[in-house]
């Protein structure tokens, strides 16, 4: 198997239980998924489908209550609190809906953040130059767009170089137009890097920008299809 195919993660019978009181709330029901090197995989669904929960799980943030999720063949349920917290730090990026920038610090010095520990980081002008603000270094994010903050975040998520970067609505904030720009330094990291990229969204114009498309309902993958010519990021439109 090439580089270009490797299996980075291989999920079997993911399940989820969260209990609140005596109610129990099953968030996955046994899902089954494959990702592999390089790939940008969209996950479409209605909120409380999942989508969350299984990008938790995959990301070292929540376990599964059953099943496995093996990394490069490591099983990440045997691993221990300060394994998944290297897990993250070493292999994941992660980007949310909210930006989650220091106030006080600029556009460099909230990406240095996450350079000064890691192992092999690019530098933070690099990063912010990817996602297109090579120009707004040393401006502060009360001084950015929201859509400059997010790419800030993106820059944030990629500068240690992660494997994989996990997106979790990271236009559900942002207008249209806004949005596309966003979209477009996603998909910069996911071609230049080759980082393996997972995007959640409700919006379901974006799914064609993916290689694939996991559609969840009920906690389960319901179907998937695969882009056969995905198109770029800047022809989207919603």
């Amino acid at each position: 198997m090439d580089a270009a195919h490797e299996l980075v993660f291989r999920a079997r019978g993911i399940s989820k239980v969260y209990r609140m009181g005596e109610v129990e709330v099953h968030a996955l029901r046994g899902v089954d998924l494959d990702l592999r090197a390089g790939e940008l995989v969209v996950l479409l669904g209605p909120s409380g489908s999942g989508k969350s929960t299984l990008l938790n799980i995959l990301g070292g943030l929540d376990t599964p209550t059953s099943g496995h999720v093996w990394y490069h063949g490591k099983d990440l349920v045997d691993a221990d609190d300060a394994q998944l917290t290297l897990f993250r730090r070493e292999h994941i990026g992660f980007v949310f809906q909210f930006y989650n920038l220091i106030p006080s610090l600029t556009a460099r010095e909230n990406v240095a953040i996450v350079t000064e520990i890691s192992t092999a980081p690019m530098k933070p002008e690099e990063a912010l130059r990817l996602v297109g603000l090579g120009e707004r270094l040393d401006h502060f994010p009360a001084q950015l767009s929201g859509g400059e903050q997010q790419r800030v975040a993106i820059a944030r998520a990629i500068a240690k170089r992660p494997a994989v970067l996990l997106c979790d609505e990271p236009t559900g904030a942002l207008d249209s137009g806004t949005g596309v720009r966003v979209l477009e330094a996603i998909e910069t990291v996911n071609q230049d890097l080759g980082t393996t990229t997972i995007v959640i969204t409700h919006n379901a114009d974006i799914a064609r920008m993916a290689h694939r498309v996991l559609h969840l309902a009920d906690g389960r993958i319901a179907r998937e299809h695969h882009n056969e010519a995905p198109i770029a990021a800047r022809e989207l439109r919603w």
